[in-house]
């Protein structure tokens, strides 16, 4: 049953890369980046779990602090150019 969920994942992610890389603007490509990183934690949990190795929990949760932190990068660098500018060095 988890062999299943983990190929249905794996499935979506494929799925996911085609929207990434064919995405008609940079939000819906931003949008399937970060789904994909969602499939890449459940992906490491999974297994873990299968393997009985509970350490794939930890590399999942870092994983998603990174893609959490990469999110906000994007968009910031997508909406003001860069990613060092603070606010009263634009005025």
């Amino acid at each position: 049953m988890l062999a299943a969920a983990l190929f249905a994942i794996l499935v979506s992610i494929a799925l996911l890369v085609v929207r990434a890389l064919r995405g008609p603007t940079v939000f819906d490509r931003l949008l399937a980046a970060n789904s994909i990183g969602n499939g890449a934690i459940l992906v490491l949990a999974l297994f873990g779990f299968l393997t009985g190795r509970p350490e794939f929990l930890d590399l999942g949760l870092t994983y998603a602090l990174l893609n959490y932190v990469g999110a906000f990068a994007v968009l910031k660098f997508y909406r003001e150019g860069s990613l060092g500018a603070a606010p009263e060095d634009r005025a």
